[in-house]
């Protein structure tokens, strides 16, 4: 079984834009390719993948038509905003400064585990998706969706 990013944690960012990654995630990236990270931005959060998963994406990126002008918005801010990210002897990875202030990072964070990768919230903006899941949750619509997963 491969492993995978489950679970969320809460931690700070330090003055100088690192982030102690939890240490369950640490084999996960370790065994992705290397000791390190590719960081992208998607939705004002980060999205961090290990390298192996990082190649997979960029694959099916390229293997998209190139016609359409939304995808290549897409791909141009999605891999031409990404950064190679490594860890350090302490478990710490550094968020360059363009990814923390697109994603508001300054002290709280969380890192949330979405199986292939995982999002890096500011605390606040994590909340706010918290509370608009809640209220998504409450249209018939999402609910239904949500309902088709039988959980």
């Amino acid at each position: 079984m491969r492993s995978v990013f489950r679970q969320t944690s809460y931690h700070t960012i330090d003055p100088k834009g690192r982030i102690i990654m939890p240490t369950r995630f640490r084999d996960v990236i370790r065994n992705g390719g290397g000791d390190g990270l590719m960081i992208t931005r998607m939705d004002r959060a980060l999205f961090a993948y290990t390298f192996d998963e990082w190649s997979k994406k960029e694959s099916r990126i390229l293997a998209l038509a190139e016609t359409s002008e939304a995808m290549r918005r897409f791909r141009r801010i999605f891999i031409g905003g990404a950064a190679e990210c490594n860890c350090d002897r302490q478990g710490r990875i550094l968020i360059p400064p363009t990814l923390r202030q697109y994603a508001g990072l300054e002290k709280e964070i969380a890192i949330v585990g979405s199986i292939s990768h995982f999002e890096i919230w500011a605390m606040e903006k994590y909340e706010a998706e918290a509370i608009k899941l809640e209220e998504d949750m409450q249209r018939e619509d999402v609910g239904n969706e949500i309902a088709k997963l039988a959980l």
